[in-house]
């Protein structure tokens, strides 16, 4: 379209007044390329933009000013609902909590919240393996994600007792008699929040023997839960095979005297006994060449099995240390 000339003007709106002397809109002609040209003008169109307001509103009846489309209501008052089809509820689920789960597990085994952790994922992962496949997705199913491993490998199937043990052994580095207790707590736990679904998973015959109360003794627990103390003949036994050992309170405590450089090296080697078994001494340094190590289960009131396997393993820590001269 060419440029609008200045000498055009006056054609046009003379071609507008005759527009309205006939009684149509100027826009309807093309005469005239002002406001009244917008598509509200048009019959099947709405003006862009915002509706008009104020002394620019057209009056009702105008074309394209209406009321809005109408919304369906639903019709008032309501159906009755069918009589004897009410609304369904969803089934009450147990739902085994994680946090619940590893605190249950460490009540009974007397560990902190890591150590427990790690006994009660390394006893479902091996015990998920142990069982057919039918129950195996039940269990996974049901058990918290952060008990089932990061791997889907990494866990060989054994369905006797003794293979079973070693695997969680293995999987938590605890010997096979702390993997027992292990497993006997995280089943106990597991059965605390539903004892459905322990009670109805198809164990192998070997397994069996690890539902149920824990043994009483050193791997077993008190009467209130937790993880009962050595009564006094096993105690004293115990200590017959620990020479270096000595009870203080409710623990076993060990001296050790060292040149300062060679003690380092020995107690760098105990430091690196709780990371690898999830158990490990406490190590007081009151001088230069000397410290006192201590192992003992928290929250009870007495030398358990586990003080006394562990004070085992810091003498074989200490003996392949070679009195830190190695």
């Amino acid at each position: 379209m060419g440029k609008q000339m200045e000498g055009d003007n006056p054609r046009r709106r003379a071609l507008a007044r005759r527009a309205r002397q006939q009684g149509e809109q100027a826009s309807g002609t093309g005469a005239t390329l002002g406001a009244s040209k917008q598509p509200r003008s048009r019959p099947d169109r709405r003006r862009q933009g915002p509706e008009p307001v104020g002394r620019h509103k057209p009056p009702p009846g105008r074309v394209g000013v209406g009321p809005g489309p109408t919304v369906a209501e639903r019709p008032w008052p309501y159906p009755d609902e069918p009589a004897g089809e009410p609304t369904p509820q969803a089934a009450a689920v147990p739902v085994i909590r994680y946090r619940d789960l590893v605190e249950g597990v460490g009540r009974r085994t007397g560990e902190e919240f890591r150590e427990a952790r790690a006994g009660a994922e390394a006893t479902v992962r091996a015990l998920a393996a142990a069982l057919v496949e039918r129950d195996r997705e039940r269990l996974l199913d049901a058990v918290p994600g952060e008990l089932r491993g990061s791997d889907a490998g990494g866990v060989d199937r054994h369905r006797d007792l003794a293979g079973f043990l070693a695997e969680v052994a293995r999987l938590c580095r605890r010997t096979p008699e702390q993997a027992r207790y292990q497993a006997q707590a995280t089943l106990a736990a597991l059965a605390e929040q539903d004892p459905e679904l322990v009670g109805s998973l198809e164990l192998p015959p070997g397994l069996t023997d690890l539902i149920g109360p824990l043994p009483a003794g050193g791997d077993g627990v008190a009467p209130g839960g937790g993880t009962a103390p050595l009564p006094g003949p096993e105690l004293a036994a115990a200590l017959a095979d620990l020479p270096y050992w000595s009870v203080e309170g409710h623990g076993l405590v060990r001296t050790i005297e060292l040149p300062p450089e060679n003690l380092d090296r020995v107690l760098q080697r105990l430091a690196g006994l709780k990371p690898a078994s999830g158990r490990g001494p406490s190590i007081g340094r009151p001088g230069p060449g000397s410290a006192v190590l201590t192992v003992r289960t928290r929250r009870v009131d007495g030398v358990t099995g586990l003080d006394v396997a562990l004070a085992h393993d810091v003498d074989a820590a200490i003996e392949e240390a070679g009195a830190g001269m190695t």
